[in-house]
């Protein structure tokens, strides 16, 4: 059956791959950006796939409440929240308006879009399904990422809390949670630390860090194909039925597995 699906963040990456893909399905697709210098391109490249009748492009800016308003005011039956951002560096050095800033961002502007989008949907018994976008980083905690990292662990709980909270009502809620795909996301993540990392003042060397993030790109693990993700989100996404938790691909599964298994034997 079609869908009508919000997804934040759909100017780039997993958002506008899944977006298109999603819509070549037969969906109907509301694919908002952040800044309004994407909107033109994007509806261009919409019409160029002759998808205009049902990719419908607006800007979404989360950080500007007129917007998130106005989005909360559409009809739409899946609220994908997709768009993130990310931190990167030594949690004991990075400026704490930083681990802010990534908090509200990624955590709570998109609980202020998802309240108001579920309210309306309980008040009007409406059935509808939430996904986050979360991460690999949601489940285990790496060196040198752990702000970015940590503010996936919290929309897990977010996320977690809202399928029980919501399931009276019959509202559904996901997340998706990818490996280290190859979208330049992470690779622009990896450069934030450097605008702030001083070696006049910090002890994390930034070369030290720079090769840390070097090496980590340089696997497969670090440069992962993102067609593979985004075709499982066009089928994840607009599905009435699946998995709450959806981690891609199936050996960063496992390794997530065994991680927190062994999580339980650490030692200090």
């Amino acid at each position: 059956m079609s869908k009508t699906i919000l997804i934040t963040g759909a100017g780039s990456g997993f958002g506008k791959g899944a977006a298109l893909g999603m819509a070549k399905n037969g969906h109907r697709v509301i694919a908002t950006v952040q800044v309004s210098s994407q909107v033109t391109p994007l509806r261009n490249e919409v019409a160029s796939l002759g998808l205009q009748d049902r990719v419908r492009v607006e800007r979404l800016d989360l950080t500007d409440p007129f917007d998130i308003g106005q989005a909360q005011s559409w009809d739409f039956d899946i609220l994908w929240n997709n768009a993130g951002m990310g931190e990167a560096g030594p949690v004991w050095e990075i400026p704490v308006e930083l681990v802010r800033k990534n908090f509200e961002v990624n955590v709570f502007l998109p609980l202020v879009l998802t309240q108001g989008v579920v309210r309306k949907w309980v008040d009007r018994g409406v059935k509808g399904k939430v996904v986050f976008t979360s991460s690999m980083g949601g489940l285990f905690t790496p060196a040198n990422w752990g702000t970015y990292v940590s503010t996936k662990h919290a929309l897990e709980s977010i996320a977690e809390a809202l399928q029980q909270e919501l399931a009276a009502y019959g509202i559904k809620v996901q997340t998706i949670n990818p490996g280290a795909y190859y979208t330049g996301y992470n690779e622009t993540m990896a450069d934030n630390p450097f605008r702030w990392l001083d070696d006049a003042k910090h002890v994390t060397r930034r070369a030290d860090l720079r090769k840390g993030f070097d090496d980590f790109f340089a696997t497969p693990e670090g440069r992962m194909d993102p067609q593979e993700m985004i075709e499982r989100m066009v089928d994840i996404v607009p599905a009435d039925t699946g998995k709450f938790r959806n981690v891609v691909p199936k050996k960063i599964e496992d390794m997530l597995k065994e991680h927190q298994l062994a999580a339980w034997e650490n030692q200090i």
